[in-house]
């Protein structure tokens, strides 16, 4: 989101560096082999490598508009493409930042304690992305909650642990918090907030596993209760960014 804002001329370079550390106080830069490295003139795999500043360069001179994000999981490949290096990777990662103008994609992974790597790859033509309103998509994060409360409490595999809300909140708390540029809808930030609560309410959830299932069927229908909200929350992040890129860079591009 922030690089789409700086190839728009909406934002600072310095402000695109200054947001990435929100997940690392380092960033680090690669190509994923040395064919790309050339290319792109980036750090090989097994060179040293650079900082996000050299890869703002590498996407705007491969001609960079905007960019995506991407969360899959297996059984939802939606922004890869196919059976590549790319796809692979950012599967296994379960997010990407995509700028397919550029035909540019970066896989981001933590190496050590405030050490982020990001991997450059190359990318041929990507299939179309669904557009998904940011409120059709904040709907369905709250449908998809309620179903999820209703099947759990029907299968009785739903039971409270004490100092649960504290968990909640310390797995809030631990999540990035990163800036927006001066611009962005208010309503992208609170479907974002909102995701994160969501997410952080699945994740102690999956912990206590099998959550007062007693036998391998409950815990089944458990964890199938769960997983459309998890897909609802990645799929609600995603509309949040897509309409956040998109708000961005049109005000901009009105303004020149």
């Amino acid at each position: 989101m922030w690089t789409s804002a700086w190839l728009h001329g909406a934002a600072a370079s310095d402000d695109v560096l200054d947001a990435v550390q929100a997940w690392a106080e380092v960033n680090q830069i690669r190509a994923v082999d040395d064919a790309t490295a050339t290319r792109l003139d980036l750090p090989a795999p097994h060179e040293t490598p650079a900082g996000p500043a050299l890869l703002l360069a590498a996407v705007r001179r491969s001609g960079g508009d905007t960019g995506s994000l991407v969360l899959p999981v297996a059984g939802d490949a939606r922004g890869l493409d196919g059976s590549t290096e790319f796809a692979s990777n950012a599967m296994r990662r379960g997010e990407a930042a995509v700028f397919a103008e550029a035909g540019l994609a970066l896989v981001p992974e933590t190496v050590a304690e405030g050490i982020l790597d990001w991997t450059v790859h190359e990318v041929g033509e990507l299939p179309p992305r669904e557009h998904i309103p940011v409120g059709e998509a904040e709907h369905d994060m709250s449908s998809a909650m309620r179903e999820a409360a209703s099947t759990l409490t029907e299968l009785d595999v739903s039971r409270g642990r004490p100092g649960v809300r504290e968990e909640i909140a310390s797995a809030i708390s631990a999540r990035p918090q990163p800036s927006w540029p001066d611009g962005v809808p208010q309503r992208c930030l609170r479907v974002l907030q909102r995701a994160t609560e969501v997410e952080s309410i699945l994740w102690v959830a999956t912990e206590d596993a099998p959550g007062g299932a007693m036998s391998a069927s409950a815990d089944r229908a458990r964890g199938d209760a769960l997983r459309p909200l998890f897909d609802s929350v990645r799929t609600a992040r995603c509309a949040a960014v897509d309409e956040m890129v998109r708000v961005l860079t049109q005000s901009a591009d009105k303004q020149r």
